[in-house]
Protein backbone atom coordinates (compact mmCIF):
# COMPACT_ATOMS: atom_id res chain seq x y z
CA UNK A 1 0.00 0.00 0.00
CA UNK A 2 1.40 3.21 -1.24
CA UNK A 3 1.96 6.11 1.46
CA UNK A 4 -0.28 8.30 0.63
CA UNK A 5 -2.88 5.61 0.55
CA UNK A 6 -2.07 4.92 3.92
CA UNK A 7 -2.30 8.47 4.70
CA UNK A 8 -6.03 8.95 3.17
CA UNK A 9 -7.30 5.95 5.55
CA UNK A 10 -5.85 7.43 8.47
CA UNK A 11 -7.12 10.74 7.80
CA UNK A 12 -10.89 9.16 6.54
CA UNK A 13 -10.84 7.02 9.90
CA UNK A 14 -10.01 10.34 11.46
CA UNK A 15 -12.96 11.95 9.74
CA UNK A 16 -15.82 8.80 9.95
CA UNK A 17 -14.37 8.12 13.93
CA UNK A 18 -12.74 5.06 13.44
CA UNK A 19 -10.14 3.72 16.04
CA UNK A 20 -7.20 3.70 13.51
CA UNK A 21 -5.30 0.90 11.47
CA UNK A 22 -4.19 -2.19 12.91
CA UNK A 23 -0.38 -1.87 10.85
CA UNK A 24 1.57 -3.50 13.96
CA UNK A 25 1.46 -7.34 15.59
CA UNK A 26 0.87 -7.56 19.04
CA UNK A 27 4.18 -9.23 19.37
CA UNK A 28 5.62 -5.96 17.11
CA UNK A 29 4.19 -3.76 19.26
CA UNK A 30 5.26 -5.57 22.59
CA UNK A 31 8.84 -5.52 21.40
CA UNK A 32 8.07 -1.71 20.62
CA UNK A 33 7.21 -1.18 24.32
CA UNK A 34 10.32 -2.60 25.98
CA UNK A 35 12.24 -0.60 23.22
CA UNK A 36 10.25 2.68 24.35
CA UNK A 37 10.99 2.11 28.57
CA UNK A 38 15.02 1.15 27.22
CA UNK A 39 14.78 4.62 25.34
CA UNK A 40 13.42 6.73 28.55
CA UNK A 41 15.56 4.96 30.70
CA UNK A 42 18.65 5.80 28.43
CA UNK A 43 17.56 9.66 27.78
CA UNK A 44 16.45 9.94 31.44
CA UNK A 45 14.10 12.59 33.59
CA UNK A 46 13.83 16.23 33.74
CA UNK A 47 11.68 18.49 35.19
CA UNK A 48 12.96 21.40 33.79
CA UNK A 49 10.54 24.25 32.57
CA UNK A 50 10.87 25.54 29.21
CA UNK A 51 11.38 29.48 29.11
CA UNK A 52 8.26 31.97 29.11
CA UNK A 53 8.58 33.71 25.70
CA UNK A 54 5.14 35.55 25.85
CA UNK A 55 5.01 39.19 25.73
CA UNK A 56 5.35 41.82 23.10
CA UNK A 57 8.30 41.59 19.90
CA UNK A 58 9.51 44.09 17.44
CA UNK A 59 9.00 47.01 19.52
CA UNK A 60 11.47 49.41 16.75
CA UNK A 61 8.15 48.95 14.97
CA UNK A 62 5.69 50.27 17.83
CA UNK A 63 5.14 53.60 16.21
CA UNK A 64 3.31 52.41 12.83
CA UNK A 65 -0.29 52.29 13.12
CA UNK A 66 -2.58 49.56 13.72
CA UNK A 67 -2.61 47.24 16.65
CA UNK A 68 -0.12 44.39 16.88
CA UNK A 69 -0.08 41.47 14.99
CA UNK A 70 -0.98 38.41 17.18
CA UNK A 71 0.66 35.22 17.55
CA UNK A 72 -0.09 31.83 19.29
CA UNK A 73 1.83 28.62 19.32
CA UNK A 74 0.17 25.02 20.53
CA UNK A 75 1.05 21.59 20.66
CA UNK A 76 3.92 19.89 22.87
CA UNK A 77 7.03 20.86 24.32
CA UNK A 78 9.08 21.30 20.90
CA UNK A 79 6.27 24.19 20.67
CA UNK A 80 7.04 25.55 24.12
CA UNK A 81 10.82 25.13 23.28
CA UNK A 82 12.08 22.66 25.91
CA UNK A 83 15.74 22.50 25.45
CA UNK A 84 16.75 25.61 25.61
CA UNK A 85 17.62 28.54 28.68
CA UNK A 86 16.60 31.60 26.78
CA UNK A 87 13.07 32.78 25.96
CA UNK A 88 14.70 34.30 22.36
CA UNK A 89 15.62 31.03 21.47
CA UNK A 90 12.46 29.22 21.67
CA UNK A 91 10.73 28.88 18.23
CA UNK A 92 8.08 30.82 19.19
CA UNK A 93 10.39 33.87 19.92
CA UNK A 94 12.11 33.58 16.93
CA UNK A 95 9.55 33.16 14.54
CA UNK A 96 7.60 36.58 16.33
CA UNK A 97 10.54 38.19 15.57
CA UNK A 98 10.85 36.94 12.49
CA UNK A 99 7.43 37.96 11.81
CA UNK A 100 7.77 41.22 13.11
CA UNK A 101 10.82 42.32 10.84
CA UNK A 102 8.63 40.75 7.63
CA UNK A 103 5.35 42.71 8.86
CA UNK A 104 7.47 45.66 10.06
CA UNK A 105 4.75 45.62 12.87
CA UNK A 106 4.97 44.59 16.39
CA UNK A 107 3.68 40.78 17.54
CA UNK A 108 2.33 39.58 20.67
CA UNK A 109 3.23 35.96 21.37
CA UNK A 110 0.95 33.96 23.32
CA UNK A 111 2.44 30.26 23.58
CA UNK A 112 0.01 27.90 25.83
CA UNK A 113 1.96 25.00 24.41
CA UNK A 114 1.83 21.82 27.02
CA UNK A 115 5.34 19.78 27.49
CA UNK A 116 4.13 16.34 27.53
CA UNK A 117 0.73 17.20 25.46
CA UNK A 118 -0.75 14.99 23.08
CA UNK A 119 -3.30 15.99 20.50
CA UNK A 120 -6.08 15.57 22.84
CA UNK A 121 -4.54 18.60 24.83
CA UNK A 122 -5.13 20.50 21.83
CA UNK A 123 -9.29 20.94 22.64
CA UNK A 124 -7.38 22.90 26.24
CA UNK A 125 -5.15 24.81 24.68
CA UNK A 126 -7.35 25.96 22.01
CA UNK A 127 -10.05 26.95 24.51
CA UNK A 128 -7.72 29.56 26.25
CA UNK A 129 -6.99 31.10 22.98
CA UNK A 130 -10.71 31.75 22.12
CA UNK A 131 -11.47 33.02 25.78
CA UNK A 132 -11.95 36.22 24.58
CA UNK A 133 -13.82 36.17 20.97
CA UNK A 134 -12.34 39.63 20.05
CA UNK A 135 -8.71 38.73 20.62
CA UNK A 136 -8.57 35.24 19.23
CA UNK A 137 -4.92 34.95 17.36
CA UNK A 138 -4.16 36.40 13.43
CA UNK A 139 -1.97 33.59 12.98
CA UNK A 140 -1.64 30.19 15.23
CA UNK A 141 1.19 27.68 14.71
CA UNK A 142 0.50 24.08 16.21
CA UNK A 143 3.44 21.53 16.43
CA UNK A 144 1.94 17.99 18.25
CA UNK A 145 2.19 14.30 16.90
CA UNK A 146 5.32 12.93 18.94
CA UNK A 147 3.82 12.01 22.15
CA UNK A 148 1.04 10.53 20.24
CA UNK A 149 3.37 8.10 18.43
CA UNK A 150 5.46 7.43 21.43
CA UNK A 151 2.19 7.01 23.86
CA UNK A 152 0.90 4.93 21.05
CA UNK A 153 -2.05 6.68 20.87
CA UNK A 154 -4.31 5.78 17.44
CA UNK A 155 -3.22 7.55 14.80
CA UNK A 156 -6.64 8.14 13.42
CA UNK A 157 -7.78 9.44 16.67
CA UNK A 158 -4.47 11.83 17.20
CA UNK A 159 -5.94 13.27 13.51
CA UNK A 160 -9.50 13.98 14.24
CA UNK A 161 -8.62 15.67 17.46
CA UNK A 162 -5.70 18.04 15.43
CA UNK A 163 -8.60 18.60 12.78
CA UNK A 164 -11.07 19.74 15.43
CA UNK A 165 -8.31 22.31 16.58
CA UNK A 166 -7.90 23.76 13.15
CA UNK A 167 -11.92 23.89 12.74
CA UNK A 168 -12.22 25.93 15.71
CA UNK A 169 -9.20 28.18 15.58
CA UNK A 170 -10.27 28.78 11.39
CA UNK A 171 -13.98 29.65 12.57
CA UNK A 172 -12.72 32.17 14.96
CA UNK A 173 -10.91 33.84 12.21
CA UNK A 174 -7.28 32.67 12.76
CA UNK A 175 -4.94 31.83 10.20
CA UNK A 176 -3.45 28.13 11.27
CA UNK A 177 0.09 26.60 10.56
CA UNK A 178 0.84 23.50 11.28
CA UNK A 179 4.21 21.62 11.48
CA UNK A 180 3.56 18.07 11.38
CA UNK A 181 4.82 15.15 13.39
CA UNK A 182 8.92 15.35 13.33
CA UNK A 183 10.67 12.21 12.20
CA UNK A 184 11.56 9.86 15.81
CA UNK A 185 13.89 7.77 13.57
CA UNK A 186 16.57 10.49 14.42
CA UNK A 187 16.53 10.24 18.15
CA UNK A 188 20.00 9.03 19.16
CA UNK A 189 19.00 7.14 22.60
CA UNK A 190 16.37 4.97 20.23
CA UNK A 191 17.72 1.68 19.29
CA UNK A 192 16.47 -1.03 16.20
CA UNK A 193 13.90 -2.04 15.61
CA UNK A 194 11.98 0.83 17.55
CA UNK A 195 13.87 3.49 15.82
CA UNK A 196 12.84 1.78 12.47
CA UNK A 197 8.83 1.73 13.47
CA UNK A 198 8.97 5.06 14.57
CA UNK A 199 10.33 6.59 11.70
CA UNK A 200 7.31 4.93 10.08
CA UNK A 201 4.95 5.69 11.99
CA UNK A 202 6.25 9.35 12.46
CA UNK A 203 5.72 10.07 8.89
CA UNK A 204 2.14 8.28 8.62
CA UNK A 205 1.20 10.20 11.10
CA UNK A 206 2.58 13.70 9.04
CA UNK A 207 1.48 13.08 6.23
CA UNK A 208 -2.43 12.03 7.89
CA UNK A 209 -2.41 15.25 9.91
CA UNK A 210 -1.55 17.03 6.37
CA UNK A 211 -4.63 15.77 4.86
CA UNK A 212 -6.86 16.66 7.34
CA UNK A 213 -5.16 19.79 8.04
CA UNK A 214 -5.53 21.19 4.20
CA UNK A 215 -8.92 20.03 4.14
CA UNK A 216 -10.55 21.97 7.23
CA UNK A 217 -8.60 25.36 6.38
CA UNK A 218 -5.03 25.05 7.43
CA UNK A 219 -1.39 25.19 6.28
CA UNK A 220 1.45 22.40 6.87
CA UNK A 221 5.04 22.37 7.08
CA UNK A 222 6.51 19.06 7.63
CA UNK A 223 9.29 19.24 9.94
CA UNK A 224 10.19 15.23 9.73
CA UNK A 225 12.42 14.87 7.09
CA UNK A 226 14.30 18.15 7.72
CA UNK A 227 14.99 17.91 11.45
CA UNK A 228 16.33 14.25 9.80
CA UNK A 229 19.38 14.56 7.21
CA UNK A 230 20.09 17.46 9.89
CA UNK A 231 20.08 16.43 12.96
CA UNK A 232 21.79 13.17 12.08
CA UNK A 233 24.53 14.95 10.35
CA UNK A 234 24.65 17.19 13.25
CA UNK A 235 23.56 16.00 16.06
CA UNK A 236 25.80 17.26 18.74
CA UNK A 237 24.73 20.94 17.42
CA UNK A 238 21.15 20.31 16.77
CA UNK A 239 19.90 17.86 19.73
CA UNK A 240 19.63 19.67 22.98
CA UNK A 241 21.65 17.98 25.93
CA UNK A 242 19.03 15.28 26.88
CA UNK A 243 19.38 14.29 22.90
CA UNK A 244 15.69 14.27 22.55
CA UNK A 245 14.81 17.80 21.93
CA UNK A 246 15.82 20.19 19.86
CA UNK A 247 18.96 22.56 20.81
CA UNK A 248 18.64 26.47 20.02
CA UNK A 249 20.29 25.61 16.67
CA UNK A 250 17.42 23.04 16.00
CA UNK A 251 14.91 24.79 16.92
CA UNK A 252 16.55 28.02 14.67
CA UNK A 253 16.34 25.43 11.80
CA UNK A 254 12.90 24.68 12.55
CA UNK A 255 11.50 28.61 12.69
CA UNK A 256 12.99 29.11 9.57
CA UNK A 257 11.20 26.39 7.66
CA UNK A 258 7.85 27.86 9.50
CA UNK A 259 8.21 31.48 9.24
CA UNK A 260 7.69 31.53 5.20
CA UNK A 261 4.30 30.00 5.27
CA UNK A 262 3.24 31.91 8.82
CA UNK A 263 4.06 35.18 6.73
CA UNK A 264 2.34 33.66 3.86
CA UNK A 265 -0.93 32.80 5.28
CA UNK A 266 -0.87 36.21 6.48
CA UNK A 267 -0.02 37.85 3.01
CA UNK A 268 2.99 39.28 3.83
CA UNK A 269 5.34 37.03 1.81
CA UNK A 270 6.08 37.62 -1.80
CA UNK A 271 4.17 35.36 -3.30
CA UNK A 272 4.60 36.51 -6.77
CA UNK A 273 8.14 35.95 -6.57
CA UNK A 274 7.71 32.19 -5.20
CA UNK A 275 6.03 30.81 -7.83
CA UNK A 276 5.82 26.84 -7.94
CA UNK A 277 8.58 25.49 -9.67
CA UNK A 278 8.39 22.23 -11.86
CA UNK A 279 12.45 21.74 -11.62
CA UNK A 280 12.10 21.56 -7.67
CA UNK A 281 9.10 18.93 -7.63
CA UNK A 282 6.44 22.25 -6.63
CA UNK A 283 2.89 22.42 -8.05
CA UNK A 284 -0.56 21.19 -7.94
CA UNK A 285 -1.04 17.25 -6.67
CA UNK A 286 -3.75 15.73 -5.07
CA UNK A 287 -3.86 16.28 -1.31
CA UNK A 288 -2.80 12.99 -0.52
CA UNK A 289 0.40 12.44 -2.76
CA UNK A 290 1.38 16.10 -2.00
CA UNK A 291 0.75 14.99 1.93
CA UNK A 292 2.96 11.56 1.58
CA UNK A 293 5.86 13.60 -0.30
CA UNK A 294 5.77 16.36 2.24
CA UNK A 295 6.77 13.39 4.98
CA UNK A 296 9.64 12.70 3.97
CA UNK A 297 10.81 16.39 2.05
CA UNK A 298 11.42 18.58 5.21
CA UNK A 299 10.30 22.17 4.75
CA UNK A 300 7.61 21.60 2.40
CA UNK A 301 4.59 23.67 2.63
CA UNK A 302 0.97 21.82 1.97
CA UNK A 303 -1.43 24.57 0.85
CA UNK A 304 -5.61 23.69 -0.14
CA UNK A 305 -5.68 24.91 -3.99
CA UNK A 306 -9.04 23.43 -5.70
CA UNK A 307 -11.41 21.02 -5.46
CA UNK A 308 -9.15 17.64 -3.98
CA UNK A 309 -5.85 19.68 -5.26
CA UNK A 310 -2.95 20.89 -3.12
CA UNK A 311 -0.14 23.22 -4.25
CA UNK A 312 3.33 22.04 -2.12
CA UNK A 313 6.24 24.04 -2.86
CA UNK A 314 9.71 24.30 -0.96
CA UNK A 315 9.58 28.19 0.67
CA UNK A 316 13.18 29.74 0.69
CA UNK A 317 14.04 30.09 3.63
CA UNK A 318 15.46 33.40 5.35
CA UNK A 319 17.78 33.74 7.86
CA UNK A 320 16.07 35.02 11.55
CA UNK A 321 16.81 38.48 12.81
CA UNK A 322 19.84 38.41 14.69
CA UNK A 323 18.31 40.26 17.92
CA UNK A 324 15.07 41.36 18.62
CA UNK A 325 14.17 43.45 22.02
CA UNK A 326 12.70 40.78 24.35
CA UNK A 327 9.79 40.85 26.26
CA UNK A 328 10.38 41.87 30.02
CA UNK A 329 9.13 38.77 30.88
CA UNK A 330 10.31 36.80 28.19
CA UNK A 331 13.04 35.09 30.28
CA UNK A 332 10.72 34.63 33.53
CA UNK A 333 10.43 30.85 34.47
CA UNK A 334 7.33 29.75 32.81
CA UNK A 335 4.50 28.14 35.20
CA UNK A 336 4.41 25.09 35.58
CA UNK A 337 3.35 22.66 32.80
CA UNK A 338 3.17 19.05 33.72
CA UNK A 339 3.43 17.40 37.43
CA UNK A 340 4.44 14.46 35.56
CA UNK A 341 8.22 14.39 35.53
CA UNK A 342 8.07 11.56 32.94
CA UNK A 343 6.63 14.12 30.34
CA UNK A 344 8.39 14.55 27.39
CA UNK A 345 8.19 16.39 24.34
Amino acid sequence: MSRASVARRIAAAAAYGGGGIGLLSGATIGLMAAEAQLTRRRIGTSEELPPRADGRYGTTFAHRDGPPLRLAFLGDSTAAGLGVHRARQTPGALVAAGLAAVAERPVRLRNVALSGACSDDLDRQVTLLLEQPDQAPDVCVIMIGANDVTERVPLSRSVRQLAEAVTRLCLAGSEVVVGTCPDLGTIEPMGQPLRWLARRLSRQLAAAQTIAVVEHGGRTVSLGDLLGPEFAANPRELFGPDHYHPSAEGYATAAMAVLPTVCGALGLWPEDVERPDAARREGLLPVAHAAARAASEGGTEVAAARGPWALLRHRRRRRLPAEDPTPPTADAAAPPASSDPADRR
